[in-house]
């Protein structure tokens, strides 16, 4: 039992070690939360542009009555997409898929960098490749699968109803775009996915190149708040660019939710359809969850204790594969024996809405172990909690 502690001059002070762990805890949860990635930098300027915006937003935020944030870099936009699901950060300061995913998941738009984004898939000049379909066999470079551009040449591809891997002969990723110019010059690329702006760098420095596609334009580096924040948007917005403006970032615009809206409908979309499995909806979920279904909940621990539904098993669907039906199930890792031995079980899997794809990794991985009663949740936690129903938390 805690004991009454008494001071001389103060008298009694009860349960000191019970108050000074509530305070802690109060300030914990008070502080508010900051995810910076930097987006497409080379190696030696990532962090310096990390510590421009981590400077401007602190200043913003004093303005704003908040100290001492917990400022967080990133180098993994495909983290941060799922992050922006969970809704625990207060804000994103990130490339535009990211913020794009974030304003569909409850983020306010605050500003950005006024300088906007353009994927553009690049052959040498005279190669005869003029469009994407006269691309397809070709050997294909572009960045890393978080990339904004790799993000925005993935949606355009399967809005054309096809697949980097069935599109491509061969597909080589790296970190940084101004390697991608290299690779076509030894021809381990015949084409390249970069920035228009990288591409134009390239053409003005005397390279024979041109772009045989183009994607309609994306924000650039952009700022967004969760609406249920303390913080008044139009007050951090002013602060924050007058920080930029001090920080000679160059001209930053404000933004609104629309400026996301072709962005948002891009990149990791799940497929509509799943042979093997039945596709349901928050509705049909519940009435399977009434009669005695499993949900099979494939997101993170940190995400399910922020918020899961009632009675959920968490299956974590630790995925490292591209995000497309051509994926290759042995880079990722899924316990398929956490599912149990009845293959007749019904079986609901879910993750984070139709951009994420765990979930649907997570069915095929159940429906190949044989199990016959396989329901995908393609709209996942995000809609079920729109949809009001019942919400259990371990926070």
């Amino acid at each position: 039992m805690r004991k009454t502690i008494r001071h001389r001059r103060f008298g009694p002070v009860v349960s000191v070690m019970g108050l000074l762990i509530a305070g802690t805890m109060s300030a914990a949860q008070a502080q508010t939360k900051v995810l910076i990635n930097p987006g497409d930098q080379g190696e030696s300027s990532r962090f310096a542009v990390y510590s421009q915006w981590k400077q401007a937003v602190e200043q913003a935020l004093r303005k704003n009555g908040v100290s001492a944030p917990a400022v967080q870099l990133s180098t993994d936009a495909t983290v941060d997409l799922q992050a922006t699901r969970s809704r625990i950060q207060d804000v994103f300061i990130a490339p535009s898929h990211v913020v794009g995913s974030a304003v569909r998941y409850g983020y306010t738009p605050v500003l950005g960098l006024d300088r906007p984004v353009r994927a553009v898939l690049v052959a040498p000049a005279g190669s005869g490749v003029d469009s994407l379909a006269k691309a397809q066999g070709k050997r294909l470079g572009m960045p890393s699968q978080d990339s904004v551009v790799t993000y925005l040449m993935r949606g355009e591809v399967n809005a054309a109803n096809t697949t980097f891997k069935r599109h491509f002969a061969s597909v080589y990723q790296t970190r940084y775009q101004e390697a991608l110019l290299p690779c076509l010059q030894v021809k381990r690329c015949e084409v390249v996915a970069v920035e228009k702006a990288v591409f134009e760098r390239w053409v003005a420095a005397g390279e024979k190149l041109v772009a045989v596609m183009e994607t309609q334009s994306a924000p650039g580096m952009s700022v967004v708040l969760r609406n249920d924040s303390r913080i008044a948007v139009d007050a951090f917005r002013a602060a924050l660019g007058d920080a930029l403006s001090s920080a000679d970032q160059g001209p930053v615009v404000s933004l609104k939710a629309d400026d996301f809206r072709y962005v948002s409908t891009l990149g990791y979309f799940t497929p509509r359809s799943l042979p093997g499995a039945e596709v349901v909806d928050a509705a049909a979920v519940a009435q399977l969850l009434a009669r005695g279904a499993r949900y099979i909940d494939t997101r993170t621990e940190p995400e399910f204790k922020a918020g899961h539904v009632p009675g959920a098993k968490l299956v974590p669907y630790v995925e490292k594969s591209p995000k497309d039906a051509d994926y290759d199930a042995s880079m990722d890792q899924f316990d398929v024996t956490q599912l149990g031995s009845d293959r007749n079980a019904e079986l609901v899997f879910a993750c984070n809405g139709a951009e994420c794809w765990k979930s649907y990794k997570a069915s095929h991985a159940a429906i190949k172990a044989g199990f016959k009663r396989v329901y995908w949740f393609r709209g996942g936690f995000p809609e079920w909690r729109g949809s009001g129903q019942k919400v259990d938390a371990l926070l």
